[in-house]
């Protein structure tokens, strides 16, 4: 009996890389035309499958808009596959609602046009993340194909497997072993067949033991349809003995395979393996400079701008759909594999960065506009004038620290709440600003007016405010007194309730008040040289790590709510890659701890000087001999080894790249022993080592090569672009950076409570106040808005007394017509939670409405999608 082989045309198409995204659309333009030309009139050509990216469709007709009826009919009678996803995202960079929303938008827009893909497929993503095949299912996707990050061993012998997440949700998937393009090249001559394909079916039928069907995708990057493909497989079958090639698609394919058939193999949570195919293990530290943006701009718009839009809409604000479509749309394309990565030219990172401030932009004038709305309208209903409202985003109301900006014309003021009780608050920065001169027409022509100043303070205050919530605040001003500042301290540390920093000997020591336990050498920074590219660090033979050994220019200020230590940090370091020429690297630190917060705020700032090199920050830990370690990816912490056995003998065994225990994250890590926990929260870190005692943050690395051949941990061909070097000076990040993280050290029942206190740093909140003095603090305070004053409703969208609940959004469905409410479990046991507001459904990760539910438990690391009315 013959094996029958699946053959796939199709084309993987890179939204941008070396090129830009405009040279990739206008040749999408010609490439696209081209192939529903072709399709239309040649019916032998069954289909042709499109990468899976919705955002081509719609890329391709802001510039051939004719071809839309066409389109639209090759799409939905199957003939041309798009979707299910709008851009292929690099799973393992990005926020886990960022995959969420790229596969809403692009089966949502897909099925406008007849059909999406039913195929998780992800062709050149570098590594899986562990809930993909449980995000594919809620979305109605039961099938995934993917290339890169699994062994070989862990086959059993089948390229088909039920890949398992971590909250038990399976998905039934098939391993393109060869990669997605071993049908490129498709030819009927002899020397072709017999020397080259046959090798491979006979490579794919070993890899194939419980079925006789194979699957041969036959595409490549950007590649034109081979249009000679009917005629070339019909010659190929009079030539095979045990082969059969029949044109088909990924849906056949796994539809075909396992109809009838269960494979009983599982594969279990994330996907980084190096065997076969480059998983680029420290891409997580390449231009740290896209991360940190991306990272800021997720977090705003997932934490603060949706649900306040939520609050916005129930108190009559209009809501801004399409403001906010175009924005997740720009960020899809920064969350392309290649794009997000920083594999890219300098030009187009460049357009990377204007995209993410483009988004930041239009987002903080959202924001502006919205809050503005809000407070005015809450100003007339109170009938009060000086106010300022504290917004609470998130799902826990728990007593926490708010940082509130207030205009004042006095420097003294009382804050006084709704029931007149004036409320504690602290001063941590105050400035007097000029008011400036204002142009006054009257007869004569222009005069200038000296307008009064006014200050600016920045204040802290303690409140629990419900979630989902705001609550108003009243400025009464007093003539001016001494204003009672943080205090500059002569000792060289900083303490509260959790904590204890002090610096002594050139060390900074920690000490947790709690257990009196102590780590000293807090914080060591390590350089070492990096001969690798934008794909993967490399180290240079023979190099010597350097060490920061000095700590000078200690200074404290001390409040009541607040006590800051700042440092200077120095390491003398080599100028560039095979330079004995030093430069010195200057590190500025910056530590908080506020009254109320069982977490240290950490700020490093590093003025870069320095070409091919990493940076990072080796946290000393209270445990010795650490051997596993946990990264937060989805909705749970995947458990990573410390120590990697394959790395005795991926050379041996001629793996494509060195497993290196380098992790990724998307913004959490701990490690433990027994229930006592010592871990960090990031903004745009999302690199991590262990080793020893020690967590090593990558915080930076700086090359300047796209691709480079015969790295240490990467031999052989250059990654990319094969015999041409791409130079990337940009990527040397010879600029200032930014570094932030939060660092928890605590016993913890389990990992929902670690979380919870990570998710604190986060900041999700937002305050306005209702003043004239500075029109210049939001983006678009200074301009004249229409003002609504309806009825105001200040009751919590949704209460949820589960302290070990996390959120995971809070938003206005794909439809605008419902409220999304986004819930998970972290933890080890189920949690229930009971409703106590208006009615909820239960939904899918498509938004659709099922059944009614007044109570819901959440599976151990597992997650509900609601709906709430």
């Amino acid at each position: 009996m013959k094996k029958k082989v699946y053959v796939v045309p199709h084309s993987h198409w890179d939204r941008e890389w070396y090129f830009g995204i405009e040279e990739s659309n206008i040749l999408l333009a010609e490439n696209l035309s081209f192939l529903i030309d072709y399709l239309e009139g040649h019916e032998e050509f069954k289909s042709y499958t499109f990468d899976a990216q919705i955002s081509i469709v719609e890329e391709f007709l802001k510039v051939v808009p004719e071809k839309r009826e066409e389109l639209k009919k090759l799409i939905e009678e199957k003939r041309l596959f798009v979707g299910p996803w709008y851009t292929q995202c690099d799973s393992l960079l990005i926020n886990k609602e960022s995959i969420i929303r790229n596969l809403l938008f692009g089966t949502k827009i897909g099925e406008k046009f007849g059909h999406t893909l039913e195929v998780g497929y992800l062709p050149d993503i570098f590594g899986q993340n562990a809930y993909l095949p449980s995000i594919f299912k809620n979305f109605g996707i039961e099938n995934a194909i993917f290339q890169r990050g699994v062994y070989t061993d862990q086959l059993n012998g089948n390229l088909n497997f039920k890949w398992v997440s971590p909250d038990e949700e399976t998905i039934r998937t098939n391993n393109i072993y060869l990669g997605y393009g071993p049908g490129k090249f498709l030819s009927s001559d002899d020397e072709y067949v017999f020397n080259k394909l046959v090798p491979m079916l006979d490579k794919l039928a070993s890899l194939n033991k419980d079925t006789n069907n194979l699957l041969l995708p036959a595409g490549g990057d950007q590649v034109l349809v081979r249009t000679h493909f009917p005629k070339t497989v019909e010659k190929i079958n009079k030539k095979l003995e045990n082969y059969e090639l029949v044109l088909s698609n990924y849906e056949e394919f796994m539809r075909d395979t396992w109809n009838g058939k269960e494979f009983s193999n599982e594969v279990l949570g994330e996907l980084r393996g190096t065997e076969k195919s480059r998983i680029h293990r420290t891409i997580g530290s390449s231009r740290y400079d896209i991360k940190y943006l991306n990272t800021k701009v997720e977090n705003k718009i997932i934490n603060i701008l949706e649900p306040l839009t939520v609050i916005g809409e129930r108190n009559g604000i209009k809501y801004s759909k399409l403001w906010l479509e175009g924005s997740w749309k720009l960020l899809f394309d920064v969350h392309a594999h290649d794009s997000i990565g920083g594999c890219n030219s300098d030009i187009t990172n460049d357009n990377i960065v204007a995209r993410l401030k483009k988004v930041d932009t239009t987002v903080n004038a959202l924001l502006n506009i919205l809050k503005k709305k809000l407070t005015y309208m809450i100003s007339e209903k109170l009938g009060k004038e000086n106010i300022f409202n504290i917004f609470n985003l998130d799902i826990n109301d728990k007593l926490r620290s708010y940082s509130v900006v207030v205009f004042t014309r006095e420097n003294r003021f009382d804050i006084l709440d709704l029931n007149r009780k004036n409320i504690d608050f602290e001063i941590v920065n105050q400035e007097y600003i000029s008011g400036g001169k204002q142009i006054v027409a009257i007869a004569n022509g222009d005069q200038e007016i000296e307008l009064p100043g006014y200050y600016r303070s920045e204040i802290l205050l303690d409140r629990e405010i419900k979630s989902f919530t705001w609550e108003t605040f009243e400025i009464i001003e007093k003539k001016s007194q001494e204003v009672k500042r943080l205090e500059i301290s002569s000792e060289n540390k900083i303490k509260n309730n959790f904590f204890e920093i002090e610096v002594k000997e050139n060390k900074v020591n920690l000490k947790n008040m709690k257990t009196g336990k102590k780590i000293e050498n807090l914080f060591i920074f390590e350089d070492t040289r990096d001969f690798g590219d934008t794909y993967d660090y490399s180290p240079l033979k023979n190099d010597v790590a350097i060490f920061s050994e000095k700590i000078e220019n200690v200074s404290v200020e001390i409040g009541r709510k607040i006590q800051k230590m700042r440092f200077i940090t120095k390491l003398q370091i080599p100028v560039e890659l095979n330079s004995n020429e030093k430069i010195e690297q200057i590190i500025e630190t910056e530590i908080q701890l506020k009254e109320n917060e069982n977490f240290l705020r950490v700020k490093h700032f590093i003025d870069n000087k320095a070409k091919d090199h990493r940076v990072r920050i080796k946290l000393s830990t209270p445990f010795a001999n650490i051997e596993k370690s946990y990264g937060n990816s989805g909705f749970a912490f995947i458990e990573h080894d410390v120590i990697e056995k394959r790395m005795e003998d991926w050379r041996e065994k001629k793996y494509a790249e060195a497993p290196v225990p380098i992790y990724n994250m998307e913004n959490m890590m701990f490690v433990k022993e027994e229930n006592e926990r010592f871990g960090v929260t990031t903004i745009g870190i999302k690199e991590y080592e262990v080793k020893g005692d020690s967590i090593y943050l990558t915080l930076f690395r700086g090359v300047g090569l796209l691709g480079r051949d015969d790295l240490e941990w990467r031999p052989g061909r250059a990654s990319g672009i094969n015999n041409k070097v791409v130079e990337t000076p940009k990527s040397q990040l010879l600029q200032e950076l930014e570094f932030e993280y939060s660092l928890i050290w605590d016993s913890f029942e389990n990992e929902g409570k670690f979380y919870q206190i990570g998710n604190e740093y986060l900041n999700r909140f937002v305050t306005y106040q209702k003043q004239s003095l500075n029109t210049f603090e939001e983006p678009v305070d200074r301009f004249e808005i229409p003002l609504y004053f309806n009825e105001i409703c200040n009751t919590p969208i949704l209460e949820i007394k589960n302290k070990n609940i996390a959120l995971s959004t809070l938003k206005k469905s794909f439809d605008n017509e419902k409220v999304i409410c986004r819930l998970y479990n972290v933890g080890e046991e189920i949690e229930e939670i009971d409703f106590f507001t208006q009615n909820i459904f239960m939904s899918n990760l498509k938004e659709e409405k099922l059944e009614k539910v007044e109570k819901v438990q959440i599976k151990p690391k597992s997650y509900v999608t609601l709906i709430v009315e």
